[in-house]
């Protein structure tokens, strides 16, 4: 359903969410699920990643005041909306902010118009009526006003939760994955009137995806989550094209994550040598702190590798490795390709590389790998 959990309109210019926060909640006997987070989300989209479980719903509800954090913060600019120490807990409609979740629940007796208007109430009609229209206007739903829900499309729909949300001028927004549902095409309309409408008013958005379209498309930054803790963050390149643990690649959509054993390092040259578990192949990765003594896990994406139909000579690429083209199947504009080098891997490639390297199954190629393209993933994050 879709919540607007503000009552006055915002005017603190480009606040910043502070958040500082634990809580444990009691899961099956003896297993307590902590989230323990410290971070700060400027004027913008900030994308919280992770898998089922990480702790992001339970993250949005500590800060719109539907779940009660153990200790810690939560501040909007210079306003404090929880503070254990100091005793203070604003209810959720006096917090100022707009929450979305996944599951919309627009009222059905209300037209489109009234169910935007109806978190203005205590405003007379001439200020609810020019500020529903405007927003209806930003979101492209001002000719639907004297409709009901029923009678509108899934992302009408949305665009019509996410206009009542935003009508109050809350001073943050949270949004728990909203766009599952629609199409890509609608998806992306919707971003992109919500991006120009957080560029006019400047506010901090948490926005709750598993999608990484949709972290590139909208993101200003990122945070990963795991176990309820903060294991990455940055620019959405940083923290997905360059992840450190195998839970967050998996999410990034690597395709290729093997077991290794490490043989050795080079430590003038930067890298280090892997060997995928119950093979002969090496793989040589950028040289990372690890307990050498142990086995790692070795990521690559399908789209990092290149593929050639005869011996590559004088490349800069350290990994080459000779196999045999099992399948090529195609996925909408993109052809996989899987080939057996003792393991299999998959591999990226265009209808128009296909055509020009004459590969079919069965043939002998090459994969081409560089070295920063393979990544060293933890299996599992660090104890505190």
């Amino acid at each position: 359903m879709g919540l607007a959990l503000s009552d006055t309109q915002c005017t603190t210019t480009d606040p910043a969410l502070n958040v500082r926060v634990r809580k444990q909640i009691a899961q099956s006997e003896p297993s307590i699920f902590e989230l323990d987070l410290n971070f700060e989300a400027p004027a913008g989209i900030t994308i919280l990643f992770g898998a089922s479980g990480a702790g992001k719903t339970t993250l949005l509800d500590c800060i719109a005041g539907l779940q009660v954090p153990d200790e810690g913060t939560v501040r909007v600019g210079d306003k404090p909306l929880f503070d254990s120490l100091m005793h203070v807990d604003v209810p959720p409609h006096r917090r100022q902010i707009g929450y979305l979740f996944q599951t919309l629940v627009l009222f059905p007796h209300m037209t489109v118009g009234q169910n935007v208007q109806y978190g203005l109430a205590q405003l007379d009609k001439t200020e609810r009526t020019s500020r529903s229209s405007e927003i209806l206007e930003s979101f492209h739903i001002a000719g639907l006003t004297r409709r009901r829900p029923h009678q509108i499309s899934g992302g009408e729909r949305q665009r019509v939760a996410l206009a009542r949300a935003l009508v109050t001028g809350p001073r943050v927004l949270l949004l728990d994955e909203p766009l599952t549902a629609l199409d890509a095409v609608t998806k992306a309309l919707i971003i992109d009137d919500l991006r120009a409408w957080n560029q006019r008013y400047r506010i901090p958005i948490l926005y709750v995806t598993h999608d990484r379209e949709e972290v590139f498309a909208l993101g200003d930054r990122v945070m990963a989550l795991e176990a309820g803790r903060i294991v990455a963050q940055g620019a959405p390149q940083e923290v997905l094209r360059r992840p450190q643990l195998e839970s967050i690649a998996q999410l990034a959509g690597f395709e290729n994550i093997f077991e290794c054993t490490i043989v050795d390092q080079h430590p003038e040259q930067g890298t280090m040598t892997c060997r995928i578990a119950g093979t002969s192949v090496n793989l040589e990765v950028p040289l990372t702190r690890v307990d050498t003594s142990k086995t790692v896990r070795v990521g690559i994406r399908a789209g990092d590798i290149l593929i050639a139909s005869s011996l590559p000579q004088g490349l800069s690429a350290r990994n080459v490795l000779g196999g045999v083209l099992r399948r090529l199947e195609r996925r909408d504009v993109t052809i996989v390709a899987t080939v057996a080098c003792s393991v299999e891997f998959g591999v990226h490639l265009t209808p128009g590389a296909v055509k020009s390297l004459q590969l079919t199954e069965g043939s002998q190629v090459w994969l081409v790998l560089k070295t920063y393209s393979c990544h060293v993933l933890q299996t599992s994050l660090p104890q505190p």
